[in-house]
């Protein structure tokens, strides 16, 4: 099959754009052969000299290389032979750290318009003597004179005197106060609550706000009233008045997250107006780059599921690893969107049931991104990110600014790396552009980095490698001042270490945050790297950290499923009346939601699989867990119990109340990835390899020889290795160095790597 005759709709693209580098894998079929094609490309994130937007770039450049025609960057790209493009995003994290989100205004019920600015009184900084507290996302206020207020729970086995009875038709029968209320006064709210509406919006006064608020140049709101999250009334009379004035986008607390917690509530709305308007805007520059028929069904509201399957499809990764498209993605589930794909990535690649577990290290130019897999995605429900404290479901990753283009300074008599980074422009001083010593300098300089096996794409021309002299110089400075300083004579190897140590150090210090502080021994888990800079670092790390085995994928931030979740607001207190029925009710029916939404997706019932949860705490606390219906039955009091004590230590004796009902649906592109790395290694049968290059006329898979700096021997000579000339079953002693097109792997003295299909697998030797 040559190039042109590629079938239509059959290449898939998958792009994680990070803060210094975008990776594309792209794959398509070949004729004659069972496997796919398989490519792998590495571009600058930020490369304003020569193009727009890195994700659009790499498509095209996808598309030269699969059919052999050439597209100019300014032409529109077809997207016939365009099966699918997956894409993770670092555009609402970026304008959330650097405060260039969208102007816009809270809308808040009378009385609490300084909510948001007070918190929730945390002092995560309490002994700094410069505090400066993060400012508000929001440009101004508006306070609506409305209230509702909660008469008491339908159930409430404590108290039942104050039970709320309602009608078949969901009127209340009787109300616990006794009085006669007025027809439509009370109403039944999504919790199972019993709502008095006590003030009704004035729809008059607030067009007259609203209004003033246009013309002061407002074009996105962030709408947040006390009840909303069982009453969404309100805020949608409020949202149609404002889509009429002409506002260009709404957040609704009801819609972003239907939770009681008003606070996180509030500010995880303000964060969504805040993002969403940019997301926006970057995924319609990414649009226009294509055929205007990509738009078109990109953004049709409902599609059957034959349109699903033979149409292109983009799909965005979410903060808490599911893939979805553009309709239902948003910049509060954003947050996390790049780190989120790599997770996904490594847990179907490098866990085996039964097996220990991982501890993903996602290594790239800016920051570090550190996760833990054990047969369940850990998911958090509260984050606070550059000050900001939002209530989303995200994967749970530390991360800490710790990466390739970590600036190195040094200050005060220490080595220091980062937080600041060199980015991607003008980058480290070896990337041509006149930027700053960086830890991909001090890996270049110690020769754990090769120029000529690095990709080629700095200079003007977009085809230079690194430059090395330019790293040289720059860490020369820095050595002449620690010299000058303290009195010593170190080498420039050794300052370069000096550098490295500390960036390992960084890294190492949220890995244990997620193990060792959580009661997990370190030392019994598996280090799973990838992102470009991972495999520098990895025995290192294992080493600090007592880890004794290392997975490497070829592509393991590029795996994904397809999920998306419903969640509604509860009161229930478990055990109650008819509170268990009535839960298991209102699951079952998020669960066909979900269901219908992937089926319209293109996806098979039989690939569809659906996860339902409570949000349950104890009575008279506020630590509430999200709990996972148990596959042995229906008594998430007992998981509950089990999942507190995990977390907290302890358990309680007390009523248990249900604050939200959930249901998370996976739609799987994939059964399976086939044989496990841990399977293929017991099967397998390792032969070493040469350590010098052919000579004497005799073969060998060793490239060429390069002068390495350790700490324990300084400079010697090892082998390298390029991973697309090595076979399953080969393996490499350290010290070594194995390159691909994408990345370096440093196999540390005392270090053995061995070759399996998809995965290097390291293990100290011991």
């Amino acid at each position: 099959m040559s190039p042109a005759n590629i079938p239509d709709r059959s290449i898939k693209i998958a792009v994680d754009r990070g803060g210094t580098f975008s990776d594309v894998h792209a794959s398509w079929p070949v004729e004659g052969q069972k496997e796919r094609k398989e490519i792998i490309l590495k571009l600058l994130s930020s490369d304003p000299g020569h193009y727009k937007d890195a994700p659009r770039e790499g498509v095209r450049r996808v598309l030269e290389i699969a059919t052999g025609n050439t597209y100019k960057r300014e032409d529109r790209l077809p997207v016939d032979k365009i099966d699918s493009i997956r894409l993770s995003t670092t555009v609402a994290t970026n304008a959330l750290l650097e405060r260039k989100g969208a102007k816009h205004a809270l809308v808040v019920t009378k009385g609490f318009k300084d909510l948001l600015l007070i918190g929730n009184q945390s002092r995560p900084r309490i002994f700094d003597l410069d505090i400066k507290r993060p400012s508000v996302l929001y440009s101004s206020v508006l306070e609506v004179d409305e209230r509702v207020t909660l008469l008491g729970y339908t159930s409430d086995p404590k108290h039942p005197e104050r039970a709320v009875k309602f009608d078949e038709e969901g009127k209340v029968a009787k109300g616990y106060d006794g009085a006669e209320h007025a027809e439509g006064s009370v109403v039944k709210g999504m919790s199972g609550e019993a709502v008095h509406i006590l003030k009704k919006v004035d729809e008059e006064q607030v067009e007259r706000d609203l209004r003033k608020l246009y013309d002061d140049g407002i074009r996105v709101l962030a709408i947040v009233l006390m009840h909303a999250f069982t009453y969404p009334e309100h805020e949608q009379q409020i949202a149609r008045i404002a889509q009429k004035i002409g506002f260009e986008h709404i957040s609704l607390s009801s819609s972003s997250l239907p939770m009681i917690r008003i606070v996180a509530r509030g500010m995880s709305t303000t964060a969504d107006a805040y993002l969403t308007p940019v997301l926006r805007e970057y995924i319609d520059g990414f649009f226009s780059g294509f055929d205007e028929s990509l738009r078109e069904t990109s953004y049709r509201e409902t599609k059957s599921k034959e349109q699903a399957q033979r149409e292109t499809t983009v799909e965005f990764m979410r903060s808490d690893g599911g893939l979805t498209d553009v309709s239902d993605f948003s910049g509060l589930k954003s947050i996390l969107s790049g780190p989120a794909g790599g997770v996904v990535g490594y847990a179907l690649t490098s866990w085996e049931k039964g097996g220990r577990p991982v501890v993903g290290l996602d290594m790239g130019g800016t920051s570090t991104d550190v996760s833990r897999f054990d047969g369940e995605y850990e998911t958090v429900f509260e984050t606070t990110t550059a000050g900001i404290t939002v209530m989303s479901p995200q994967l749970s990753i530390n991360t800490v600014a710790a990466g390739g283009g970590s600036r190195l300074f040094w200050r005060n008599g220490m080595f220091v790396t980062g937080p600041e980074s060199a980015g991607s422009h003008p980058g480290p001083a070896c990337y041509r552009k006149q930027g700053y010593p960086a830890v991909t300098d001090a890996n270049l300089v110690l020769g754990r980095l090769l120029p000529s096996h690095f990709p080629q794409i700095f200079g003007a021309s977009e085809d230079q490698p690194l430059d090395i002299d330019a790293s040289r110089s720059a860490l020369e400075e820095l050595r002449k001042q620690i010299n000058d300083e303290t009195g010593n004579n170190l080498s420039l190897d050794e300052v370069a270490f000096g550098f490295i140590k500390v960036a390992n150090e960084t890294m190492c210090r949220p890995i244990r945050s997620l193990t060792e502080a959580r009661g997990y021994d370190t030392s019994k888990h598996i280090l799973s790297c990838f992102g470009g800079a991972g495999g520098q670092h990895a025995c290192a790390l294992a080493e600090t950290l007592g880890i004794t085995t290392i997975l490497i994928h070829r592509f393991s931030s590029v795996l994904s499923a397809y999920g998306m979740a419903r969640q509604e607001p509860s009161s229930e207190t478990w055990g109650a009346d008819g509170s268990q029925g009535r839960l298991q009710a209102r699951l079952d029916a998020l669960s066909q939601q979900v269901k219908k939404t992937l089926s319209q997706q293109g996806f098979a019932d039989d690939r569809i699989e659906v996860q339902q949860f409570l949000n349950c705490r104890y009575q008279g606390t506020d630590s509430a867990l999200f709990t996972r219906k148990p596959d042995d039955g229906f008594d998430f009091a007992k998981a509950f119990a089990a999942n507190y004590k995990q977390e907290f230590g302890f358990s309680m004796d007390a009523p248990i109340i249900v604050d939200d009902v959930r249901v998370r649906g996976v739609g799987k592109s994939f059964d399976s990835l086939g044989k496990s790395v841990f399977e293929e290694v017991r099967e397998l049968e390792f032969k070493p390899l040469a350590r010098e290059a052919e000579k004497d006329g005799q073969t060998s898979k060793c490239h060429e020889k390069a002068s390495v700096y350790f700490e324990d021997t300084g400079r010697v000579d090892v082998p390298v290795y390029l991973l697309e000339n090595l076979e399953a079953g080969d393996e490499a002693e350290g010290p070594a160095l194995v390159l691909d097109g994408t990345q370096t792997i440093v196999l540390s003295p005392g270090w053995i790597g061995r070759i399996t299909s998809k995965h290097l697998m390291a293990t100290r030797n011991e």
